[in-house]
């Protein structure tokens, strides 16, 4: 198995040298890896892989390889209560799930919830009607409904909520990573314009030689300042949710905009802009930042970034109290219209495959927003939406 995983390495370009493979097998042998298929992972990358540029094909590699090989476990470990708890979720066929039709629009179903909060007096589990678990209620958690409201679910699993009952943590992006930045940087620098501002801390060195010369060679240092990219960017992010999925992506674009960028400023939001946005994931439910203060905060020169898949449903978009989590007084379309009546050079990145756009009706909601400034979250729809910024 191992020779075979080395060889297609090999075979995929991937400049493994014979002595690294005998490396590994000298780790295997010492127990690094022990029967972790994770540990191995780590292992094999580390003492196979010496330049960034052929970790993707290094993953493609290893999963063709390794694929449906899991760690073994001690039969005797006690099952976590996670597992056993979600032995009760049911799962539908096809079939069965096209036989489940959505309550009717946006205010029946608020107007169901409502009514079933008053009537119900206990627990249920299993039904169509109530608000419980492993059913096919509208209302719920660990079912599935093609429109309903999820309510006591620590995560997504058919991502088919218009709104979440729950508190929900997000996490803040990480604007130090690294590894597969350096593209992305490149591609940002389409949207530059230089400026010399502030302290004069640079030498001129062709304005020295000839002030030096024009005085008898007697040296005249001639100082300037320093010269850095001068665009304002203002950098909007979505955070939770379906965004989990596009973590990685996001912090490498956050973190290479970090670099690239002295003017930028970052603001988080979920699913679609609303009334308010917040700097910080960990405390959003008690420093939110009014989105009218950044409009009068911010002038209309800065260029908007949006970042998210823009993967919801409709009704955060076009409904007041849409929101899958809050209660919007206007709609999410207004607020967005709002920041792109404020700042006229504004794009979208969306980190779902451009292929995929037309399969779900809130991205063309959103494209059509933004006046299909829409771009994929690739290094070439960075560099189409910084071309679209610098017209």
């Amino acid at each position: 198995m191992f020779t075979s995983f080395f060889l297609e390495l090999r075979a995929a370009k991937v400049p493994a040298s014979l002595r690294e493979y005998l490396t590994l097998m000298e780790a295997m042998r010492e127990g690094v890896a022990a029967f972790d298929i994770d540990d191995f992972y780590f292992l094999s990358r580390a003492t196979l892989v010496k330049d960034e540029r052929y970790l993707d094909r290094f993953d493609r590699v290893f999963g063709h390889c390794f694929k449906g090989l899991e760690t073994p476990t001690d039969p005797m470990t006690d099952l976590p209560e996670e597992w056993l708890r979600k032995l009760a979720e049911r799962y539908l066929t096809e079939e069965e799930k096209a036989q489940i039709e959505a309550l009717g629009g946006w205010e029946k179903l608020m107007e169901t919830l409502r009514q079933r909060l008053a009537e119900q007096k206990g627990r249920h589990q299993g039904g169509s009607k109530w608000i419980g678990t492993a059913g096919t209620s509208p209302f719920g958690a660990h079912g599935y409904n093609p429109e309903g409201v999820r309510i006591g679910q620590h995560e997504g699993k058919n991502r088919r909520a218009v709104k979440v009952w729950d508190r929900r943590e997000f996490r803040n992006l990480d604007d130090t990573i690294e590894l597969g930045t350096r593209n992305i940087k490149i591609a940002l620098r389409r949207l530059r314009q230089f400026a010399r501002e502030g302290a004069e801390l640079e030498l001129d060195i062709p304005d020295t030689i000839k002030s030096t010369a024009n005085n008898a060679g007697w040296l005249d240092l001639k100082l300037v300042p320093e010269r850095h990219n001068a665009v304002k960017l203002l950098l909007f992010l979505d955070v939770g949710g379906s965004m989990e999925d596009h973590v990685r992506v996001c912090e490498e674009l956050f973190s290479a905009a970090r670099g690239e960028f002295k003017n930028l400023v970052h603001f988080y939001f979920h699913n679609c802009l609303y009334e308010s946005v917040w700097k910080d994931s960990r405390r959003r439910h008690v420093e939110q930042i009014p989105t009218m203060e950044i409009l009068r905060t911010y002038d209309p020169n800065y260029k908007v970034v949006m970042v998210g898949d823009a993967s919801m449903s409709p009704y955060e978009i076009d409904r007041p109290g849409g929101s899958v989590e809050r209660w919007n007084d206007e709609s999410g379309a207004v607020w967005v219209q709002r920041l792109l009546d404020h700042y006229p050079q504004a794009v979208w990145l969306n980190p779902v495959p451009q292929k995929y756009w037309g399969g779900t009706m809130s991205i063309g909601m959103i494209r059509q927003l933004v006046d299909d400034r829409m771009f994929p979250l690739t290094l070439a729809g960075i560099d189409q939406a910084m071309r679209r910024l610098t017209r």
